[in-house]
């Protein structure tokens, strides 16, 4: 028994430097990744850390807290994350031996002169043999003597099979690369739904804003047509002109239902995305909606870091080293495997023995078992996974360089969105000057009302493209903090692998546990501004802007 035990121990240690996983593959994307951006600004360090409350409104902080808290795609990610830390479990238990207990209690009772009582008569010589429980000798009924033999024990069980050829091992890692992955999806799925919500809140913000400049646009064009009615009926205009006036009229008044449509369908969106129902949003979005604007450089880093800070470039590695793990796995299936067995327990006649120590009995086994003919499975199997780490060395090459370009694309963007609201903002102080002069006129007697209504028709059109040109920005900036990786809020609960402990393996991508708190915080959305458009109307008041392959061997 010794020798068997000291075997099976000497196995069980050579096999933990087995393992027939093969060697990362070289990516040219990741070996070719640029030193630095072509758009980038500002080179410093990247870092986002609830970077949206930078933009001081509290409504759109209670939104974000909203959206974290009750979002239901969140909810799914969560519970995908919690499956795959199951299954990590599930995976580690194959690592460890198979411990059963047992009791069992039997009584047999066979006529002496038939079957296994003959057998037991015949050795005792044929007398009539005595109770097996240490009763009196057998009655006789109806001429036949009988046997009876009570059997109780208790006994616990062990198997194990050795994992010599690391497959085993191999699964549990790929199992940890699969939980690590289903982590960083988690953020890709908050980074995405952030990213929603505020640049809903942002679009909100700008339609509203709209919808209120559009009404006083009809106001000022009503008023404008009525006057040109007058003069039209004095012959002092033609037809035409009338015509034109009532048009924009019309034009304007027209697009307010539209505007009102697509505020309804942003709504929409916010309710969704933060777990509740329309008419629950007027308490979410009770309070004035008035977001500072930021157009500071944003620090891009280095492309290298989108290698760590992307969530979705992350969960691609870790799933491409799942892949490659499991090709060594399946490699260790054509192999044989070692097991061994034992039972240790107590054995007695009467239940009142199953107390006494030298009633003991044990057994133990070794085992060795070679796959000589599955009609190809184990090496088709091989086949298959060789094939998934094709597919995930191609696909986390292609993430790479999507990130890369998404971030080159956002940082344009941005930049360009900020030209463009630079050049609106002038446009808009030009308009507020050319309020105030046309109404200084008007009250001098040397100008005519209807240039006064003109140029404030011109400044509220130009509040309304400004107040656009802000969303725009907002959106750029968004797309910017999304495409560096943002940063991510915490995932809710505990997050590391339970039971997990692997010594032996300590810089091969299996730490003992998986720390799926991600180490960032939530990052996505917009921001928006407040452009300062004076209002000189001095009989009207129009608001504020407030935008926001098996050869030789296939018998295995």
């Amino acid at each position: 028994m010794r020798s068997t035990l000291m075997v099976g121990i000497g196995l069980a240690v050579l096999s933990m430097g087995c393992s027939f996983a093969p060697d990362p593959a070289p990516l040219a994307p990741v070996e070719t990744l640029p030193d630095a951006y072509v758009e980038a600004d500002f080179e410093g360090e990247y870092e986002a850390r609830d970077w949206w409350v930078s933009f001081e409104d509290p409504t759109l902080d209670r939104l974000v807290d909203t959206v974290l808290a009750a979002n239901l795609d969140l909810a799914e990610a969560v519970a995908r994350v919690e499956e795959s830390r199951a299954i990590l479990r599930i995976s580690t238990a194959d690592l460890w031996p198979t411990i059963n207990g047992g009791a069992n209690v039997s009584r047999q009772d066979n006529p002496v002169n038939a079957g296994f009582g003959a057998i037991i008569g015949a050795i005792l010589g044929g007398g009539l043999p005595s109770d097996s429980a240490g009763g009196p000798p057998a009655e006789e009924d109806d001429g036949a003597s009988r046997s009876i033999i009570n059997s109780y024990d208790a006994s616990i069980g062990l198997s194990y099979e050795i994992d010599f050829w690391g497959r085993a091992r191999n699964d549990r890692k790929a199992s940890l690369s699969e939980l690590e992955a289903s982590v960083s999806d988690y953020q890709v799925v908050q980074l995405g739904v952030l990213g929603e919500a505020i640049s809903a809140y942002f679009e909100l913000v700008d339609l509203d804003t709209r919808i209120e400049l559009t009404e006083a646009i009809v106001d000022v064009l009503s008023e404008r047509e009525a006057l040109s009615v007058v003069r039209y009926n004095r012959g002092l205009i033609t037809s035409f002109e009338l015509y034109t006036v009532r048009q924009d009229r019309q034009t304007a008044q027209a697009s307010v239902p539209q505007l009102r449509s697509q505020a309804g369908e942003v709504r929409r969106r916010l309710a969704l995305v933060s777990g509740r129902h329309l008419e629950e949003l007027d308490s979410l979005l009770a309070g004035d909606s008035d977001p500072l604007v930021l157009s500071d450089p944003i620090p891009s880093g280095l492309p290298s870091d989108l290698l760590w800070q992307r969530p979705d470039v992350r969960s691609s590695a870790a799933r491409l080293e799942s892949s490659r793990l499991r090709v060594g796995a399946r490699k260790a299936e054509l192999l044989p495997t070692i097991s061994l067995s034992g039972t240790v327990g107590l054995q007695s006649a009467t239940a009142d023995g199953l107390f006494d120590i030298s009633q003991w009995f044990s057994n133990l086994a070794a085992g060795l078992t070679q796959p000589l003919f599955q009609g190809g499975r184990l090496r088709a199997n091989v086949s298959a996974a060789e094939a998934q780490w094709a597919q995930q060395i191609a696909a986390h090459g292609r993430t790479v360089l999507t990130a890369v370009g998404e971030a080159e694309s956002a940082l344009l963007s941005y930049r360009e969105a900020l030209d463009r609201y630079d050049i609106l903002t002038n446009q808009n102080q030009q308009a507020n000057q050319s309020v105030q002069l046309q109404a200084e006129r008007f009250r001098s007697g040397v100008g005519a009302y209807t240039d006064y209504l003109d140029a404030l028709r011109v400044q509220l059109n130009t509040r309304s493209t400004l107040s656009d040109a802000v969303r725009d920005a907002a959106l750029a900036r968004l797309g910017v903090h999304r495409a560096l990786g943002g940063g991510w809020a915490e995932l809710p609960g505990e997050a590391t692998a339970e039971g997990e402990s692997d010594d032996s393996e300590s810089n091969d991508g299996t730490p003992p546990g998986v720390d799926s708190a991600p180490a960032s915080d939530a990052a996505a959305g917009a921001n928006a501004q407040t452009p300062s458009g004076d209002d000189a109307d001095p009989t009207q008041t129009t608001g504020d802007v407030s935008p926001s392959t098996g050869t030789d061997d296939e018998r295995n």
